[in-house]
This record gives C-alpha cells, structure tokens and sequence, in this order.
C-alpha cells in the first residue's frame, strides 16, 4: 500500500476507471476515489467507455464528470471494481493500479489491491482509506454505501453478516445519505425497465422442480420496452425470490448478435463456477460472461443448462 501512495502523489495526472457497463460498485468506488484525489489537490479524470449508464446511478457524487474520453496527459490509472483488463475497455501504456473485490481478478495491473472476501470494491476501497489514516467525508462515505447496498443486494445476499452492518454503520456514521442511496438503488425504476420486466417474467421457464429460472431476451424485446440492456437483470434478481429457485439465469442477446449470459443463485450454488466454464467470472452468487455471433439463443440456452443441471 505504501507504493501505491507513494505512485499516486507521484503522479501529475490520475485517471479513475469504472468498467464497461458499470455498476453500483464500479462507479461508487471510482467517485470516493475521485473525492481523495480532489482532496489530494490532483488532476483527475474519470472514464468510462460505456455512453449509456443507468440514471439510478446519477445521485452518486461526480457522476457528471464521467467522460468516454482517454486523456492523452494520463501518468497513472487506477481501475474500479474490474476483474480483467479486457473489462476496461482501452488499452495504455501508463501505470496502473487495480482495486477489486472479484475472486476471479487476473492481477493484471503493476499494483494490486484484490480482496476476494470484501463484500463489494467498496469495503476494499474504505479497508485502503482507513490503513492509511485517509479521513472519509460524506460525499465519499455516500458513495461507499451505495456500492454496498448494491452488491449486498439490499444486505440480504448470503454473505451479509455483522461485518457488513458494522461497515455500514460507520459509513452512516461518516454521513452517508443511506435514504439517497435506497430510493435510487432499491425502489427507483424505470418505465422500460417495468416493461420489460413484465416481457421477461411472461416468458420465464423453470426447469429441474423449479429450482432454475430461465430468461431469454432477444434484442427487439430490449428496444420496443425502452429499458437499458442491464435493466434485464432486475427480473433475474427478483426471481431468486421465488421459494423453489435456487439458480436463476439470463441470456441477453446484444445489437451485434453477441449474447451476454448472466447467473445469480442463493444458498450453496457457486455462479461463479458456471461462467468460469465460459470463460467469464464473478462471484459465488453472481457471475456474468458472454458467447459470440455464431451461437443462437436456444443453442446457448441449452450449453448452460445442461451444466446447471450438472452442478444442481
């Protein structure tokens, strides 16, 4: 940790990444990060090359500072909640320095701070600030909170215990705005993505006693409902609800005809051992990877299927 602080007062010009697509977790890390840096009386920029990022995400302090342009005065990059650098979206020659929760990270930075048993990148990133003295104000305790609530999914993902709450209380405590941070990331929707949710559940299959939910969303269904691709996921989410599900998983089909697979499960069922199997990652309940052009929705459909009902 001390090389790292040492490479970031070093540097002239710092640029945070939040990953292609981003989440809760992505952009509230990068915004407390971009909150220290401020504080630190640096240039800083934040990138993300994904245009279109969920409005759910627009209370998070500087989301309006996110660009999908590389400043060419770059010195030094600090990546968000990215288990690959593939998921960064653009390749420099700078350094880099990769904080992450995710289990199947690569390590692919020259510095790396990767903790597998953090319950978000959040808890990773709060873990660096308080080691190193970093005093947390609200803006970044807002922040930090809100990728908790996301990745905990509203504390009641099975890894929540009362090291999640202590960490959320000592955020609160810093002055996070927890009732911002639940209006946006828990009740806030939009009205594409109730459309599609209500395309989604009318088409949704259960398969081995109901204890898989199947999703399939084809490109033209996404359009004509309005709603964001990663508002797919909602549905996949709410599903796990059901009392029989244990495994729930989506097959989204993307404009070029590339498909992006998702899975979530409860209780003693590893995603992450699915989309490994894919060449993807992620966590013990919620994993993602992808299949290109050359594979149908059915075909793939049935390839995770069969090793679900393996592993089930």
């Amino acid at each position: 940790m001390s090389e790292i602080l040492k490479r970031i007062n070093s540097a002239n010009h710092v640029v945070v990444v939040s990953h292609i697509n981003p989440d809760a977790d992505s952009i509230s890390s990068a915004s407390a990060m971009y909150t220290y840096l401020l504080q630190k009386h640096k240039k800083v920029s934040w990138y993300c090359k994904s245009e279109n990022i969920s409005n759910n995400l627009s209370f998070i302090p500087w989301f309006e500072k996110i660009r999908n342009n590389f400043p060419s005065s770059a010195d030094l990059v600090i990546s968000l909640d990215c288990a690959h650098s593939k998921r960064l979206g653009i390749e420099f020659e700078v350094d880099l320095i990769n904080i992450d929760h995710h289990k199947s990270n690569t390590k692919f930075a020259k510095f790396n701070i990767v903790e597998s048993d953090a319950i978000s990148t959040t808890q990773v990133l709060f873990n660096f600030f308080n080691s190193n003295n970093i005093k947390i104000n609200k803006k970044m305790a807002t922040a930090l909170y809100a990728g908790l609530l996301d990745d905990s999914n509203g504390f009641m993902n099975d890894n929540v215990d009362g090291t999640t709450f202590a960490f959320a209380k000592e955020l609160i405590d810093n002055g996070a705005d927890y009732k911002i941070c639940n209006n946006f990331i828990i009740k806030n929707i939009s009205l594409g993505a109730l459309r599609l949710k209500a395309i989604m559940f009318k088409n949704m299959m259960l398969e081995s006693e109901a204890k898989i939910a199947i999703f399939c969303v084809n490109r033209d269904e996404i359009k004509e409902s309005g709603a964001f691709d990663r508002e797919c996921e909602l549905a996949l989410e709410e599903s796990l609800n059901l009392p029989h599900v244990e495994v729930a998983m989506l097959i989204r089909e993307n404009n070029d005809f590339t498909l992006k697979a998702s899975i979530r499960s409860k209780k003693k069922f590893d995603s992450s051992k699915i989309a490994l199997a894919f060449g993807g990652g992620g966590h013990f309940f919620r994993a993602g990877f992808k299949f290109g052009n050359d594979i149908s929705l059915k075909d793939a459909k049935e390839k995770i299927l069969n090793l679900i009902k393996k592993e089930i």
